[in-house]
C-alpha cells in the first residue's frame, strides 16, 4: 500500500489477494488502526510467489526495505547483543557483540539486554574452563605464565601448551549445547565425567567437574522456575489496545525462565495474524536456536500456524509445534506473560503522555504553530580556533534518537566564530532535507545572537522552521530559552525545564567528544610533519635519534643529516624552519 508521497505505509500478504484488498475498501466495521490506514492509500501494488512461504519471507523482506508505518517490526539486528562463538579457530572464543554476519561463526540471541549475554558468557567460561584473558591462542602459548584463574580450577590454561586443540575443541562442544539454553544436558555430561575421573582416582578433574556442575545448579536456580526440569518453550503473549500493544516473550529452558523480552508497537502499526506472523518470521529468523514448542497466549487462524509452523520447522531443522493452550498451568503462563505485556504497555503510554504533555506545554510557551514531535538541537565546540565542530542531536517525540545524530566539522572559518560555524552547519544540514526532512524545531545552544543569525540564514534559504535559543546563566546551567525578540521564562515550568536541561547537556556532551576525539588525531601527528619533505616515517626517525622536539630545534644542518633516512635536502627544510624561515615569519 503506498500512499500520497508514493512511500509503502503497508506490507501484507494473503492466499486469496483479491478478497483480501477489497476487504480493506467495502464500506463495514475496522478497527481505527486500519481505518486510518486505508484513509492514507493512494495506490497499491502486487506480486506473487508460488508458496506462502516465499510469500512470508518476501514481506519480511519487504518490511525491512520500506520500514512501513503501519507494520509491526523488530528493532535493527544491531540493536540485540548476541553470543558470539567463533568456532573456526584451534581454540574457539565467545564474545558479545551487536552486529551478526556471515563470518561461520555461531551466534545464539537474541538477548534482551547486554548483561543478560554477558551474564551466560561468564558463566559458561567459569563453567567450562575458558580463557577470559585477551591472549590469543595457539599463539601466545609458552610466551605467558598461568594466571590466578588456572590455579583456581577455573581455566583450562591453554597458554601452558598442556591442552590440546582437539582437547579445547571438545570441551567447546559443551559450550554450544549450554548456550543453547540446555542446562539439563549439561549438567548430565558434567556429572558423567566427574564420576569417570573419580571412579579412576583423578580426584582433581572431578573436583573441577563438581564446581562446574555447581555453578550451572546455581544458575538454574537464580531463574524464575515455571515447569519441570524437562520443559523447553518460548511463551509468546500479547496485549493491545487503541494507543498501543505490547508482545512479551519469555524463554524457558529446563523449566527456569532464562530470558525475556517485550516488544512494543505504537497506535498507528497494525496488529493482526499477518502482522505477527511477519514479526515471529522476523525474530526467530535472527535466532540461532528455537525450541520445538511455542506457547502463543493469542489465537492466530490455523492457515497462519501452520504457515510459521512450517517455517520454523524448516530453519531448526526439527519439527516446531505453536499451541494455544486453552486451559491448565500452560494457559495460565500464557495470562501470567500476558500481565507482564500489559505492564510495560501501560507504562509505555504513561512515559508517552508525559512526554507529549511537555511537548504540548512547550509549544504554548514558545507559541509555536504545531506540537514539536520531532525536534534538532546544535552546539558549536572548539579548542581556540582549531577542530570546529558542530554537533547535532535528534529528538522524537520527546526521546533521543541516537541514530539521528550528526556532526559537522567547520570548514567555513578559521577563526573562533560560533555565529558563522552554528549557520554552516545548519546550511549543510538544510542540504540533505530532501532525504531526511527537517525537523518541527531547531533548539541552538546559545543565546538571541546565534537565534537571529540562523533566522537571517532561514530567511535566505526560504526555510520556515521555528528556532529557540536555549540561554545559559553565569554557572553555565539552563536560565531561559529565546526567539531572538523575547525570553521565555521556563524555571517554574518545572517539566519543560527538566525537558530543555536535559537536551542542552546531551547536545553538548554530543559536540564535545566529538570535538576532542578530532583533537586527539591531530595530537597524533607530529609538529615536523608541517616542515616540506617530512612525512611521519621520517618524524618517528628524526626523534628516535634525538629523542625531543628541543633537541632537533638545537641540532645543526650535519646533526640532521647524520640521521639515516635524513637527506641534506630534508637537514636544510628542518634547520630552515627552526632558524630560519619560521624566525623570519615569527
Amino acid at each position: 500500500m503506498y500512499g500520497a508521497s508514493g512511500k509503502v505505509i503497508y506490507v501484507g500478504k494473503s492466499k486469496a489477494l483479491h478478497f483480501r484488498v477489497s476487504q480493506y475498501f467495502q464500506d463495514g466495521e475496522k478497527n481505527l488502526k486500519t481505518a486510518r490506514m486505508v484513509s492514507e492509500v493512494r495506490d497499491f501494488d502486487i506480486m506473487r510467489t508460488d508458496t506462502e512461504i516465499e510469500a512470508l519471507a518476501l514481506e519480511n523482506k519487504l518490511i525491512k526495505l520500506h520500514k512501513p508505518k503501519y507494520n509491526i517490526r523488530l528493532k535493527d539486528a544491531k540493536s540485540y547483543p548476541y553470543i558470539r562463538a567463533d568456532v573456526l579457530g584451534d581454540y574457539p572464543t565467545l564474545t558479545v557483540t551487536r552486529k551478526r554476519v556471515s563470518d561461520g561463526a555461531k551466534y545464539f540471541g537474541p538477548y534482551s539486554g547486554t548483561g543478560v549475554a554477558w551474564g551466560i558468557v561468564k558463566t559458561a567460561q567459569k563453567s567450562f574452563g575458558l580463557p577470559v584473558c585477551k591472549y590469543r591462542f595457539p599463539e601466545s602459548i609458552g610466551k605467558v605464565r598461568p594466571c590466578l584463574y588456572s590455579h583456581i580450577g577455573q581455566c583450562c590454561a591453554p597458554c601452558t601448551g598442556n591442552v590440546s586443540k582437539q582437547e579445547y575443541k571438545e570441551n567447546f562442544k559443551e559450550v554450544l549445547t549450554f548456550l543453547k539454553g540446555s542446562f539439563a544436558n549439561t549438567k548430565d555430561e558434567l556429572e558423567k565425567k566427574m564420576k569417570y575421573a573419580s571412579s579412576n582416582l583423578m580426584f582433581e578433574a572431578a573436583a573441577i567437574y563438581r564446581d562446574r556442575i555447581n555453578v550451572i545448579k546455581n544458575l538454574w536456580e537464580k531463574q524464575k522456575v515455571v515447569g519441570a526440569p524437562e520443559d523447553e518453550y518460548d511463551i509468546l503473549s500479547l496485549y493491545a489496545d487503541n494507543t498501543c500493544a505490547c508482545l512479551a516473550i519469555y524463554c524457558v529452558r529446563d523449566g527456569a525462565v532464562i530470558d525475556s523480552d517485550n516488544y512494543i508497537f505504537g497506535a498507528e502499526q497494525i496488529v493482526n495474524d499477518d502482522t505477527l506472523a511477519a514479526f515471529i518470521f522476523d525474530m526467530y529468523s535472527r535466532r540461532e536456536y528455537i525450541p520445538k514448542t511455542l506457547l502463543l497466549g493469542f489465537e492466530l487462524s490455523k492457515e497462519t500456524l501452520s504457515l510459521l509452523s512450517q517455517f520454523l520447522s524448516e530453519t531448526s531443522e526439527s519439527k516446531v509445534v505453536l499451541k494455544h493452550p486453552q486451559k491448565g498451568v500452560l494457559k495460565k503462563l500464557c495470562e501470567m506473560v500476558e500481565e507482564n505485556a500489559a505492564l510495560h504497555a501501560k507504562q509505555y503510554v504513561f512515559e508517552s503522555e508525559k512526554d507529549s504533555a511537555v511537548l504540548i506545554r512547550l509549544a504554548e510557551l514558545a507559541g509555536l504553530e504545531v506540537v514539536p514531535e520531532n525536534i534538532e538541537s546544535v552546539d558549536i565546540s572548539n579548542y581556540g580556533s582549531d577542530n570546529i565542530t558542530a554537533g547535532l542531536i535528534s529528538i522524537v517525540d520527546g526521546k533521543f534518537k541516537k541514530s539521528g545524530y550528526r556532526v559537522y566539522k567547520i570548514k567555513g572559518t578559521d577563526s573562533q566564530d560560533d555565529y558563522a560555524s552554528m549557520c554552516e552547519a545548519l546550511e549543510r544540514r538544510a542540504a540533505h532535507a530532501s532525504e531526511n526532512p527537517l525537523p518541527d524545531l531547531f533548539l541552538l545552544d546559545g543565546g538571541k545572537g546565534h537565534v537571529l543569525a540562523v533566522k537571517e540564514l532561514f530567511k535566505k534559504l526560504n526555510i520556515d522552521v521555528p528556532i529557540l535559543g536555549m540561554v545559559k546563566d553565569e554557572h553555565h546551567k539552563t536560565r531561559t530559552l529565546t526567539d531572538g525578540e523575547r525570553e521565555i521564562g521556563i524555571k517554574r515550568e518545572q517539566s519543560v525545564f527538566v525537558f530543555i536541561y536535559k537536551i542542552q547537556e546531551e547536545v553538548h556532551r554530543f559536540a564535545i567528544s566529538r570535538m576532542k576525539s578530532a583533537k586527539e588525531k591531530t595530537l597524533k601527528r607530529s609538529v615536523l610533519e608541517n616542515i616540506k619533505g617530512i612525512g611521519q616515517k621520517k618524524a618517528i626517525l628524526i626523534l628516535a635519534n634525538l629523542k625531543t622536539i628541543s633537541a632537533v630545534k638545537d641540532a645543526d644542518i650535519e646533526t640532521l643529516e647524520a640521521i639515516k633516512g635524513i637527506s641534506k635536502r630534508d637537514a636544510e627544510s628542518i634547520y630552515n624552519y627552526y632558524h630560519g624561515e619560521r624566525q623570519k615569519k615569527e
